[in-house]
């Protein structure tokens, strides 16, 4: 029996989730200059899920990450 396919909206919901449980995202919020903290950083750069993510916040929770990882946008 094959599985449902899902939706777009649903893969968006699930990516959402994933960067706000990233454990990657963790180990940067524990100590931003180690090699796993610097790799994070770098990568959300130009990581379409994490633009989605981003773009998918409230505004005020989006200036608080904007200050908090040095985001220029």
């Amino acid at each position: 029996m094959k599985k449902p396919a899902r939706g777009r909206t649903e893969k968006k919901n699930c990516m959402a989730h994933n960067c706000e449980k990233c454990p990657v995202r963790a180990r940067y919020d524990r100590n931003p200059r180690s090699l796993v903290g610097r790799f994070w950083r770098w990568h959300i750069d130009f990581c379409p899920g994490w633009k989605r993510y981003f773009s998918s916040l409230d505004e005020g929770k989006r200036k608080e990450l904007t200050a908090k990882y040095g985001l220029k946008k």
